[in-house]
């Protein structure tokens, strides 16, 4: 056991050229060559629950839909749920935008507490609301809070999972947005019974599942270390070596062996920060091209999934006269397939390569929507062949949504990645998601099912051109390490 601690030891050396302002490390290499562990496993259980969180709040906004329109309070509209759900979509655009940045400049692991008290005090808040303005300003700082997450969470989780196994851990994460929707869904079931709760308190209590997981997971969070990729790049080198040896340390003892295979070290020059010119510059015009993908591809899915799941009861209540507490019925298997998809299809993004995978489940998406929306139009379908309709698409569609958020997650430097995917999110959510809550909820209010239809239809080529943007344009970065796929902006350059 002495030896071979001194082997890794002598192996996993790094130092710091401070004479010279240039840092030379191993320890990237290190992280993606170490097996899967129980360290990764609670990473994953205590970062990645945001998607959970996430699901849970938006499930929740479309189950209590109905009761907010007969809440003696709030008396909501069609109309004002749309609203109310764009006002969310909003919030998270901006902490998005706003966490990201601070994200990059003072380290992951502080802000991703300051996002998650965010969200639990406002989501406490939301479910206090007195009337329409109240409701939607807490929406909104609740939306900020999981934009805010979003941001610190993808980058911490991606810059701890080894290279060879990080599309299809990150998909699968990303589905658990599923599981907080079952929550949401079979806690409505319960909490919206009027025989339980009073109809105006059943609502407020569902919005209080959030805050209860929310404070859990502050307590799982206390032992995640700040990520060492970021601290190198923030020249603090000797804390990266800290954590990355007490990650192995914890492998070595539990009799796990970590390969011996070389590492190429990576040197980068010293610096605290990266100027704002300096991201504009990495993001429009030397990556330009991995923006556009970027773009397209969170465009299309925010737009396809906030369109139609934020409006998603009342379809069911206004065309096939759905009860409002029965919505969750519904919600539950819609929920599993959107969970199952990421977590069967994950693999062969890993397999088959990102561009391949990627084209395939966005075009897919678009392609059923189309046909089951023409289906729906000339009143074909069943609510439970309206529901399995769902449940089969958003099979391939969550892939596709997952997959856009490991985009922009792998293919941008590390001295800019939460800032990156704050953009993204941002500007795709911006243009798709605030739009179309507020459209799909005026082109419901219509009852026509031709001018939902129409909805559909553009969420249906978003996807598809997405879909042809990624094949065209897309980066192979399966198996390959972050550096690798995106060189860090403060690396030497190589005489």
């Amino acid at each position: 056991m002495n030896e071979t601690t001194t082997k890794q030891e002598t192996r996993l050396s790094d130092q710091a050229k401070k004479g010279s302002g240039i840092i030379e490390t191993d320890l990237p290499g290190r992280l993606d060559c170490l097996p899967w562990g129980r360290f990764h496993t609670l990473i994953v259980l205590a970062l990645g629950i945001t998607w959970l969180l996430d699901g849970l709040e938006v499930t929740l906004a479309g189950s209590v839909a109905s009761a907010l329109k007969t809440s003696p309070a709030l008396q909501f509209s069609n109309a004002d749920a749309g609203i109310a759900g764009s006002a969310y979509i909003a919030g998270a655009v901006i902490g998005a935008l706003g966490f990201g940045w601070l994200t990059d400049r003072l380290g992951r692991r502080k802000l991703f507490f300051v996002t998650l008290f965010l969200y639990v005090a406002a989501t406490a808040a939301t479910a206090l609301s007195w009337n329409f303005a109240t409701f939607v300003l807490f929406r909104f700082l609740t939306g900020a809070g999981i934009g805010g997450e979003y941001t610190a969470i993808n980058s911490t989780i991606q810059e701890f999972t080894p290279a060879r196994l990080r599309g299809r851990i990150d998909l699968a994460i990303n589905g658990t947005f599923w599981v907080g929707a079952g929550i949401g869904a079979a806690g409505s079931l319960v909490l919206l019974d009027p025989g339980l709760l009073p109809p105006d308190w059943g609502w407020r209590a569902c919005f209080l599942i959030g805050v209860a997981l929310g404070l859990t997971i502050l307590f799982m969070r206390m032992w995640v270390p700040e990520s060492p990729r970021w601290l190198i790049t923030h020249n603090r080198t000797h804390e990266a070596k800290q954590v990355v040896e007490e990650i192995e340390a914890h492998f070595l003892q539990r009799g796990v062996e970590i390969p011996d295979a070389p590492v190429k070290p990576l040197r980068l020059h010293a610096r605290e920060e990266t100027p704002l010119s300096e991201v504009v510059h990495t993001l429009f015009k030397a990556h330009r091209s991995r923006s556009l993908v970027g773009l397209a591809l969170m465009t299309a899915q925010a737009f396809f999934y906030n369109a139609i799941f934020f409006t998603y009861a009342l379809v069911l209540t206004d065309f096939y006269k759905v009860p409002g507490e029965h919505i969750g019925y519904y919600v539950l298997p819609f929920a599993a397939g959107n969970f199952l998809g990421p977590l069967l299809l994950g693999k062969l993004f890993d397999v088959f390569g990102r561009r391949r995978m990627i084209a395939f489940t966005y075009a897919i998406s678009g392609v059923l929507l189309t046909v089951s929306g023409w289906m729906f139009m000339r009143g074909l379908l069943s609510v439970t062949t309206q529901a399995a309709a769902w449940m089969v698409i958003f099979f391939f569609a969550s892939a596709a949504a997952s997959s856009a958020y490991l985009t922009v997650s792998e293919t941008f430097p590390l001295e800019i990645r939460a800032l990156a995917i704050a953009v993204f999110y941002a500007f795709g959510t911006a243009l798709g998601g605030i739009i179309g809550p507020a459209l799909f909820g005026q082109l419901i209010d219509t009852h026509k099912r031709s001018a939902v239809f129409a909805g559909y239809l553009i969420g249906s080529a978003l996807m598809i051109a997405a879909a042809v943007v990624a094949g065209i344009w897309g980066v192979a970065a399966e198996r390959r390490s972050l550096e690798d796929v995106a060189r860090p902006l403060s690396v030497v350059d190589e005489q």
